[in-house]
């Protein structure tokens, strides 16, 4: 049997019960911490690629996107309030489903995580080129440091980006050797971007620029641009999911909340609601003042974002301008309506926020790597620590290289959809592992519940799988690619050596860090 290894429930619970969290979290607070985790990255970064996508449709993009994230955010709510240990989605499959579908989905977080790292790290580029080279220090890169190949989807004469590669390469040697951001450098970084976001909300949409008619059409590219097109206004809410990420760090809080029940909820909707409504008064201000149609080819439908066509229309001086083609889409936006002072000023956030974000998805990523190295997965040396520097050193360097590598070579635009096809297809399992658990352990304590799990878990499953259809066909196949090369180390490797087919649950205490050794008897194979 391969769905026969589930990791006994009450094993994670009674290592759970270890930590003593006070609850202290009220709605307001969860709805704020909220908004820190998930604005960031993808409004700073995606905008210009969600154009080429959707045109001014970019707004209800955001609505769409928006909407799976609630239901979503809702099933994590409950799973992480019942399961609350290290391993995200992965430990929540493997406590429901079992240790193969868990595989998968760890494995499928693995290339989430550093593909999102490489994306940020590109992002963080064309904000570090535009604003701090070019604007401040009247340095101009030449196209083939500062983009990768043009056959990958980079710029005209393109052939490494330099700034992306470094960036990647500093934050893993500080993970390396073991600086960590604190509390109050995120607090403050989390100010500066939802200043700058504001900033360009009110400048924008008060505008003498501001004009209705660069709306019209709404949907250039129509709502639905077909499974694998990747266009549309459904196209690019695929894409730009991208920008809410970070909403499952709410749902881990649940823990740590006054009244979970009714303040879970309204701490995760609000913030995703105050979130999408940033996004699209931020949309509409990019919009409505340099406009925001695609670049279309043959028979009228957009070049795909980050493809090689798209890169030479950009190239042509007929569209030297257009929010589609900018690589640092906000600042761009406001240098083109004559606030040029504050446009670099916001590239300027997004140049000092952004590392931070690389930083906490490479960190992210390492601990799903300790955590299924820890259950004998993945080799052993994976989890090694160096002796100096008391970090997983060895896992840390393969992975920073690989992040440097795609952000050295690949555009944002594809780095996000293949993100988020492994965050996607995680978020699926959650919902998934929500239901079964239900079924399965009705007696387990749970802190929230999630009203109307029948729908709320069934239209999670749904939107996921939907908006993963609407990503660009090349996008969509890397997940099964990269699945495939999963299960032949899975079953070439890691079911052998697994501590639970040799009948060991190992489960470590978050907060002591204390492991629990509990044997099985029988082993299960």
């Amino acid at each position: 049997m391969l769905l026969d290894r589930i990791k006994p429930l009450d094993a994670i619970l009674a290592a759970a019960e270890k930590k003593s969290l006070k609850r202290s979290l009220g709605a307001i607070q969860l709805m704020l911490f909220g908004v820190g985790c998930i604005i960031g990255t993808g409004i700073f970064v995606l905008t210009a690629a969600g154009a080429q996508k959707a045109g001014p449709g970019l707004m209800l993009a955001f609505v769409i996107a928006g909407a799976v994230c609630v239901v979503a955010a809702l099933c994590y709510a409950e799973i992480a309030s019942t399961i609350p240990v290290s391993g995200s989605a992965y430990t929540y499959t493997y406590a429901t489903m079992g240790e193969l579908l868990a595989w998968t989905v760890g494995w499928a977080l693995v290339l989430e995580y550093a593909i999102a790292a490489s994306a940020v790290s590109v992002g963080w580029s064309g904000y570090f080129v535009g604003t701090i080279l070019n604007e401040f220090m009247g340095i101009h890169l030449p196209a083939w440091l500062s983009a990768g190949p043009l056959f990958l989807g980079g710029a005209e004469g393109g052939l490494i980006n330099l700034p992306a590669l470094i960036i990647a390469l500093l934050i893993t040697g500080l993970l390396m050797i073991g600086t960590s951001e604190s509390a109050m450098v995120n607090a403050v970084l989390v100010a500066i971007k939802v200043t700058a976001l504001t900033a360009f909300i009110a400048l924008t949409l008060t505008s003498a620029y501001f004009d209705p008619d660069q709306f019209n059409p709404f949907l250039p590219a129509g709502m639905f641009g077909g499974f694998g097109s990747g266009v549309g206004a459904v196209g690019a809410a695929a894409t730009i999911f991208f920008a809410y990420v970070g909403f499952d760090a709410v749902s881990t809080a649940a823990e740590e909340t006054k009244n979970p029940q009714r303040n879970v909820p309204i701490g995760l909707i609000g913030s995703l609601l105050i979130c999408t409504i940033f996004y699209i008064l931020v949309a509409a201000g990019a919009v409505g003042t340099i406009g925001g149609q695609p670049i279309m080819g043959p028979g009228g439908i957009p070049f795909p974002a980050g493809s090689e066509e798209l890169a030479r229309q950009c190239a042509l001086p007929e569209h030297a301008g257009a929010l589609v083609c900018s690589k640092e889409a906000l600042a761009h936006v406001l240098r083109e309506i004559g606030f040029s002072g504050i446009g670099n000023m916001l590239g300027i956030a997004a140049f000092l926020a952004l590392p931070s974000v690389i930083l906490v998805l490479l960190f992210a990523q390492t601990r799903i790597f300790f955590v299924m190295s820890r259950d004998g997965l993945l080799p052993e040396v994976l989890s090694r620590v160096h002796p100096k520097w008391h970090t997983p050193h060895i896992v840390t360097a393969a992975t920073g290289a690989v992040v440097a590598v795609a952000a050295a070579l690949l555009p944002v635009g594809q780095l996000a959809d293949i993100a988020n096809a492994g965050t996607l297809y995680a978020f699926l399992m959650v919902a998934v592992a929500v239901l079964v658990l239900r079924k399965t352990r009705p007696d387990v304590p749970r802190s929230f519940k999630v009203a109307g799990v029948w729908f709320v878990a069934p239209a999670t499953v749904l939107g996921t799988a939907f908006l993963f259809l609407n990503l660009p066909a090349d996008a969509m196949m890397v997940l099964p690619i990269w699945s495939a090369i999963g299960l032949v180390v899975y079953f070439a490797y890691s079911r052998s050596r697994s501590h639970l087919g040799k009948g060991i649950v190992e489960v470590v205490d978050d907060v002591a860090g204390e492991e629990t050794m509990i044997p099985i008897h029988p082993p299960q194979h």
